[in-house]
């Protein structure tokens, strides 16, 4: 048997691959990487191609052992984990060994950190359902996120469902990716250059009334960052409406704030906005997609 480095091409697919080969070929993987994280090594490697009949196989083996964990290890695909492709290399192993008591061993030490990866995502896409902010730009509802896992593939079906009559798309800015929705169809679709269009008048209105809404139901008596911090983590602030500086507020076509007659007056936010970011990634011309 020989020590080797995988190459993949990320998918889930041809991650199975990997695990496919290295039974089938008998070799001990050292390390799993995409071909886009992957650094030199001392190792030898090999690229694993994706082949969409051996990737069936191995998932229908492990639903076979239990029918949770094919929807478990998609999960884990979508994780920030770092060196994922091998924790879940080694916890298949383990499970073709063991069987159904290992996910009954929730302290395993190939199956805990898993476990830990996925609750995590869970917990991201569930904040990310409240904290995602759309603006309207051109009749499409446009918005964008800067998660630490891949949520795109969670939140889809809850953002097409909520806005099917409208056209949306929602861009990644960690991983580089957009979801695009429109007529019913959805599609998920590597974006690597992106810049959101400026507000128009309509849209300035908009901004600043949320803004001062968010303001006016502050209550400054009862102050508390640490707690706020705690239910709106900082690190979502910088796709937040309510956080962003003076030029968010502003219409493309105005030099002066946007004011909305008959808004509130409000008082101040808790706390101090950070600093306006530069202008966000965005509306790229949109164009209908099928399902992926």
């Amino acid at each position: 048997m020989t020590d080797l480095v995988y190459l993949y091409d990320g998918s889930f697919d041809g991650l199975l691959c990997c695990v496919f080969d290295s039974y089938t070929k008998k070799e001990v993987l050292t390390a799993i990487y995409s071909d886009e994280d992957f650094a030199p090594s001392l190792f030898a490697t090999r690229t694993v191609v994706t082949d969409t009949a051996h990737a069936r196989r191995v998932y229908r083996s492990l639903v076979r052992i239990s029918p949770t964990v094919g929807p478990f290890l998609r999960r884990c695909h979508l994780t920030c984990l770092e060196e994922k492709e091998l924790y879940m290399y080694r916890f298949v192993r383990k499970l073709y060994r063991l069987g159904p008591p290992l996910l009954r061993s929730l302290t395993d030490e190939t199956y805990l950190p898993l476990l830990r990866a996925v609750r995590h995502l869970e917990h991201e896409v569930e904040l990310l359902r409240g904290f995602v902010r759309f603006s309207e730009l051109s009749g499409v509802l446009g918005g964008e996120i800067e998660p630490k896992n891949r949520v795109l593939p969670l939140l889809r079906s809850h953002f097409c469902s909520r806005y099917q009559n409208e056209r949306l798309f929602l861009y990644d800015r960690t991983h580089r990716e957009a979801l695009f929705y429109a007529d019913g169809r959805s599609e998920i679709l590597p974006l690597e250059h992106f810049q959101m269009a400026g507000p128009d008048e309509t849209e300035a209105r908009y901004r600043t009334l949320w803004k001062r809404f968010y303001d006016t139901i502050a209550i400054r008596e009862r102050e508390n960052p640490r707690l706020r911090m705690t239910h709106m983590p900082k690190r979502y602030w910088n796709t937040m409406t309510e956080f962003q500086g003076p030029a968010y507020f502003r219409a493309q076509s105005s030099p002066a704030d946007v004011r909305s007659p008959g808004a509130p007056g409000g008082t101040p936010g808790l706390g101090t906005p950070p600093a306006p970011l530069p202008p966000a990634p965005g509306s790229a011309p949109y164009k209908s997609a099928g399902e992926s």
